[in-house]
Formats: structure tokens, C-alpha cells, sequence
């Protein structure tokens, strides 16, 4: 395998967050009953015809400055035909030699350490309308056309990408980049990002295109990196053998972890594409251009920068938020309420979520809203209770949500201690209780210091200043230095 390279260029398909179709009002429905959410365009019945969703192209726009693409003036729809049972007006409505968007680019990772980066070029976004989806049952074929008219944006790539981890490295910046900017909700299970791979080899040196084949549908990360990866080698095989890879569509057999042969590659000429007579060009003036890309939120690297700068956050800290977009926006509201950004985010990642997911309870499932969770982290910014008060206050909370928490400190005389007299006190009566300990620390066992500080923490029932504790701690035991 040393000898070759592979070529590989990948056409993702992401759903667009729409509550219509693309071309007629009926619901995005897909997981309803089957045939229950039915557009008129979609099933093909005559005289019906096609009206184009605005939001639609609001959202594929939005997409194009989120992948740094050129946003085309002017883009219109063509009727891609082929005959399949899930489409039953015998053509897709799609966009062909007009797309919507034009050139762009990701960066990407090309290795695991994530330290060598590859630019990888966006050939062209275009919007396109779904089909239905068969169901093989014994001896037959069933039909659900929910799924069919519900709108899509093709991201087409250029052949850049040379390896399976690239491939996976390239889907999950592009799948962060769209469910961040609220293009798509990027659900992997459901179908609504998918990809086809096209892959081909050539000997290293070698600056020619051969011939590819294309692994279609594939929706999960993993997957596309082990389906690449066994191509690959297939193909590799296919050469040494004395053979030629031919262009075919090749489908992704999980439970064999092989690909398998589908059907014989179509070009786009066998597809008869022509404009569509019924739709109109897309016309976009700059003014509307310009307010979508005013609307595009912050890209997450540009995001996942400021995470590390403003909030101190490490960058598997920072990653987890661009992954988990209501966690941060939970974060992003306490800190209106004057939450420090540090403390807000360690908080709910480490504290929060732990404490939820100890519980079984998804984020959603959180009882707080920020302006509750608020009071809690007030009482611990303000030094008010330690840290480990405030946990073991949240887990009380979480057992009484409707409580107040603030009375609830009050009420129970939880406030942290800070005064200095209570504080000596403690300190002293732990000098006094382990002599044997005090003297093995000023021999030299510093580790011992952290034994010392949690007796005064358990005298004082967690309720001391830590802080304090360990000033008024070292500053005893100096004292008692020969």
C-alpha cells in the first residue's frame, strides 16, 4: 500500500431545518406514519406545481458562508430524471450547471495528533428536493414518500482528501460547521447528514484521476473511515491482481464491514438534465445576500479560540461545547447574570452534566434554568460556600428543584466561615489532636499538609474558608519550626 495514494472526494447531503417542504406546504415529517405528510409536488400528482420554500434558501445561503463559499446571484433548478420507485414524478428537482453557491473551503486535520492541517476545497452547494424511502419486506417493496420534498443541500468536494481519517476529520468539521450555524440538525441516525465517498488510487507520484467508485449513503463518522479504508485496500488488491477497477456505486455492509456492488456508476449526461419550466431563477440581491451573512453566528473555530482565551477552557473542554451547542448556550445566559466565564463553564461541564449524567437525566432534563442555576454559582463566586458546599448543595437541589436555594443556606447556617477567630480556633485543635502528623510534616513530609487541611475541613463540617484555612494552616505551622 506504500506505493499508492488514494483520491478521495466526498458529496455530503445534510436536511435542512425547515418546517415545510421545499416545494408545497406540507410538513417536514419524517418519522410519522408512513405516507402521512404527503406533498402534492412530491407524489406527483398533475397540475400540481412547485413553489420554493424561502427559508430553505435562507438556510443553504447560510451554509455557503459558513464554508466559505462564493454566494451566486442568480441559481436555478433542473429536472435531474431517472425512474425509482420512491420518486414518483420520475424526476428529482434539483440544481445542476447553476447552483446556489460556488466555491469554498474547509481546514481539516490530516493526521491524529490534529497538528498537520489540509485545506480542502468545496467545489459547489446546491439545494435539492429528497426522495421517499423503500422498505424491502420478504417478497416485497413498500413505499413511504414522507421523507420525499424534504429539502436538502449537497456539499460537493473536491477529490483532495487523501485518506479515511481525512474523510472522517473533513465530515466532522463540516457536520460542527452546519448544526452550529443552525443550517441542519445534523441527526446521523435519521439520515439527515449523509455522505457518498468516491474513491480512487493512483501510484504516489502519480498526478492523474482513475477511475472511482462511489460508497453510497453513508451516515455515520466511523463508518465512512472503515468503508474508505476497505475500498481502499479492495481496489489495491484489484490492481496488483492484474485487474481494473471499474466505475460502479458500491453500498456499505456494516455487519461484514466490506463493500459491496450496487449497480454500475451513471454520469451526469444519463441523468437528462434540463431547466426546470416551472420554477423560476433564484435571484438574490446583495442587500438580502449581505443580511444572511449578518446573521451567521460565530463559526466554532473562530469559537472554540475565544472559548480557550475568554474562559480559560482546555481545548478538549472547548471542543466538548462546540459539540454540546445547549450546553453552551446555557453557559452564555449565566454569564448575563454576572457568572465569571470560567467558573460558568468548568461548572456545568464538570459539575452539572456529571451530576445529571449521574442521574440518568439528559441536559434537556435539567430543573434549572440559568437564572436559577445563577443563585447557586452566585453563592460560590461570592465565597459565600466552598466548593465542595456548592456540590453538595447541587446535589441536594437536584433532589428538591422547586426549593430556593438561597433559603435553603440560610435556613440549614451553610454559609462558608471566614472569621478569623473560628478558623484559628479549628487549626489549633487539629495541631493539638495530631502531634505525630505535625511533626512528620516539619521533618519534611509535605504531602502531609493535605491531611492536615482536610481534618480542619471535616472539624468544621466543610462550612471553612479554604483559603483561609490554608493561610492560617501555614502560617501555624511555620510557627512551630525549630
Amino acid at each position: 500500500m506504500a506505493n499508492y495514494e488514494a483520491v478521495i472526494g466526498l458529496e455530503v447531503h445534510a436536511q435542512l431545518l425547515t418546517r415545510g417542504k421545499i416545494f408545497c406546504s406540507a410538513p417536514v415529517h419524517n418519522d410519522g406514519e408512513p405516507n402521512t405528510s404527503v406533498g402534492s409536488v412530491s407524489a406527483g400528482l398533475p397540475g400540481s406545481l412547485p413553489v420554493l420554500n424561502r427559508h430553505a434558501v435562507e438556510l443553504a445561503v447560510r451554509a455557503g458562508f459558513a464554508c466559505r463559499c462564493a454566494i451566486n446571484p442568480v441559481s436555478r433548478f433542473a429536472r435531474k430524471n431517472y425512474f425509482y420507485p420512491d420518486l414518483p414524478k420520475g424526476y428529482q428537482i434539483s440544481q445542476f450547471d447553476e447552483p446556489i453557491c460556488g466555491e469554498g473551503w474547509l481546514d481539516i486535520a490530516s493526521d491524529e495528533a490534529g497538528t498537520q492541517i489540509r485545506r480542502v476545497r468545496i467545489q459547489r452547494i446546491h439545494i435539492e428536493e429528497d426522495a421517499g424511502q423503500l422498505f424491502h419486506v420478504a417478497s416485497s417493496t413498500l413505499v413511504n414518500l414522507n421523507r420525499a420534498g424534504t429539502p436538502l443541500i449537497e456539499i460537493v468536494g473536491h477529490p483532495d482528501l487523501r485518506s479515511a481519517l481525512e474523510a472522517k476529520n473533513y465530515l466532522k468539521v463540516l457536520h460542527s460547521l452546519l448544526v452550529h450555524t443552525g443550517v441542519t440538525d445534523g441527526n446521523l441516525e435519521q439520515g439527515n447528514f449523509r455522505c457518498d465517498a468516491n474513491v480512487s488510487i493512483r501510484k504516489v507520484g502519480d498526478t492523474k484521476l482513475h477511475t472511482r467508485t462511489e460508497i453510497k449513503n453513508v451516515n455515520s463518522f466511523r463508518f465512512v473511515e472503515l468503508a474508505i479504508e476497505f475500498e481502499i485496500a479492495r481496489q489495491i488488491a484489484v490492481v496488483e491482481s492484474g485487474g481494473k477497477v471499474i466505475q460502479e456505486t458500491r453500498g456499505w455492509d456494516a455487519a461484514a464491514s466490506k463493500t459491496f456492488s450496487m449497480r454500475t456508476k451513471e454520469d451526469a449526461d444519463d441523468y437528462r438534465y434540463f431547466p426546470d419550466p416551472d420554477l423560476p431563477p433564484v435571484v438574490l440581491s446583495p442587500d438580502w445576500i449581505e443580511r444572511i451573512r449578518s446573521e451567521v453566528p460565530e463559526l466554532p473555530d473562530e469559537k472554540k479560540r475565544r472559548l480557550q482565551s475568554d474562559m480559560g477552557l482546555s481545548d478538549s473542554e472547548a471542543k466538548l461545547l462546540l459539540e454540546h451547542r445547549d450546553w453552551h448556550v446555557y453557559i452564555d445566559e449565566l454569564c448575563t447574570h454576572d457568572i465569571g466565564a470560567k467558573l460558568a463553564a468548568s461548572w456545568v461541564i464538570s459539575d452539572l452534566v456529571g451530576e445529571l449524567n449521574h442521574l440518568s437525566k439528559t441536559f434537556a432534563e435539567n430543573p434549572f434554568s440559568a437564572s436559577r442555576m445563577a443563585e447557586l454559582l452566585k453563592l460560590l463566586q461570592g465565597k459565600k460556600v466552598s466548593r465542595r458546599q456548592a456540590k453538595e448543595l447541587l446535589i441536594w437541589w437536584m433532589k428538591h428543584p422547586d426549593a430556593s436555594i438561597v433559603e435553603h443556606v440560610k435556613n440549614e447556617n451553610l454559609v462558608q466561615v471566614d472569621d478569623a477567630g473560628a478558623l484559628e480556633g479549628w487549626v489549633d485543635t487539629i495541631i493539638r489532636e495530631h502531634p505525630e502528623r505535625v511533626a512528620e510534616f516539619l521533618s519534611g513530609k509535605d504531602k502531609l499538609f493535605a491531611f492536615l487541611m482536610g481534618q480542619v475541613m471535616k472539624l468544621s463540617q466543610g462550612k471553612a474558608n479554604p483559603e483561609k484555612i490554608s493561610a492560617a494552616l501555614k502560617k501555624k505551622l511555620e510557627a512551630l519550626r525549630p
